[in-house]
């Protein structure tokens, strides 16, 4: 499916700057919006939509009237609580000032936990093999304005728009900490919500022998997987499975150092 690039209904100079910026940016069709709503857009160019507005970029996929955007999501209530007990902090073992690799970047909940954790002298990285949907989360991660508490975190989470394999096989071994796998569960959990714009635009690319081998090779402390509690990719590939009661989804664990 193409994407096209235009302006909010009412346009400024500063939005339409925007538009001729990202479309070259990223190899889009620039359109004028004319003051045609969104579905009128999609019937007439059969097209995804980015819409650049003043305080942030908007993505309609086809068939979608509610919008794709950058929000702290997840993140914003786990940062109030004791990040040591998070989860995915606590099956990873991640310290301030290690290096994680998000593999499935989605909307940065995860890696923006992980940065709160590693601090300014860790480091961040997220892959998102789609180009428009890794620039509206990057973009988003550098302007968003709102709880500022977690800005730094934000500005230092870095995007990689490339597929994770691909990825993970330019990496040098033991490169990363942690490496983190999200892949889009089979089974769609009513309450993740906030991708259900993007289900269709999304990698649906599940787990194989060459990503988690790739993984463990460049993961220095741990290789961590999240996926629906009836999966069997823990046991498939050797995760150690973290059982988490009354929740939809458990944590797998590998230590490559150990094989454990």
């Amino acid at each position: 499916m193409k994407t096209i690039v235009t302006t909010a209904y009412r346009p400024t100079h500063a939005t339409k700057r925007r538009v001729q910026e990202t479309a070259q940016l990223l190899g889009l069709q620039a359109v004028d919006r004319n003051k045609r709503p969104i579905y009128k857009l999609h019937e007439e160019l059969a097209a995804d939509i980015l819409v650049c507005k003043k305080e942030r970029l908007e993505l309609y996929p086809v068939g979608q009237s509610e919008p794709f955007f950058f929000h702290p999501n997840s993140a914003a209530f786990r940062s109030k609580r004791p990040l040591g007990n998070d989860p995915l902090i606590e099956v990873s073992g991640l310290k301030l000032g290690d290096t994680y690799l998000d593999c499935t970047l989605g909307m940065a909940s995860d890696a923006l936990i992980a940065s709160l954790v590693v601090g300014d002298t860790g480091s961040v990285v997220g892959c998102e093999s789609d180009p428009v949907i890794a620039h509206v989360i990057r973009e988003g991660l550098k302007n968003y304005q709102d709880m500022p508490k977690l800005h730094e975190s934000m500005r230092r989470i870095q995007v990689a728009s490339q597929n994770a394999v691909d990825y993970l096989k330019t990496l040098a071994d033991d490169s990363f900490d942690v490496v983190y796998m999200d892949p889009m569960f089979t089974e769609q959990i009513t309450e993740a919500s906030n991708f259900a714009p993007l289900r269709n635009n999304a990698d649906h690319g599940q787990l194989t022998e060459e990503w988690v081998g790739e993984a463990k090779r460049v993961a220095k402390k741990s290789v961590v997987l999240k996926a629906h509690f009836r999966s069997t990719d823990f046991e498939a590939f050797g995760f150690k499975r973290r059982v988490r009661p009354n929740t939809k989804f458990h944590f797998g664990v590998i230590h490559p150092n150990t094989g454990k």
